[in-house]
């Protein structure tokens, strides 16, 4: 029997945990993270993403982009640089992980990775510093 999960459900295809989404996070009007096709929260970007929208992420038995013949592809490259960059986290690494270990070891990981070490509440990965105690996140 598996353990229920903080983070169960939302992983997306790129390997983006929309549970560290500040959209997702956001108290007014927070978005339902990337499965939610129809979610009008959503920004206009995420309702057009490439890889949600991906003809051969379709097709892949997981439902994951590591399953996709051009895994990594350019748009998920792009995705990763940025949040490499910008916010200390890589959806490849991410997928590479899913792919090696499972989605219930990932999603156990994340749960001790992103969770404020002072009062507990989940971490944006959008932001430097815990939303709910405003506490500073060391990089």
């Amino acid at each position: 029997m598996t353990q229920e999960h903080k983070y169960q459900g939302l992983i997306a295809a790129c390997g983006m945990n929309c549970g560290l989404c500040i959209g997702y996070l956001r108290e007014k009007k927070p978005c339902g993270g990337c499965f939610k096709k129809d979610d009008l929260n959503k920004p206009a970007a995420c309702r057009s993403c490439a890889i949600v929208n991906c003809e051969l992420l379709a097709k892949t038995a997981s439902g994951f982009c590591y399953d996709c013949p051009k895994y990594p592809c350019t748009r998920l490259k792009q995705l990763d640089k940025r949040y490499r960059t910008k916010y200390r986290m890589s959806m490849i690494a991410n997928l590479n992980f899913i792919n090696a270990n499972g989605i219930e070891y990932f999603l156990e990981n994340e749960q001790n990775k992103w969770t404020c070490a002072v009062c507990g509440s989940g971490i944006s990965v959008h932001r430097d510093f815990c939303l709910n105690c405003k506490t500073a996140l060391s990089k």
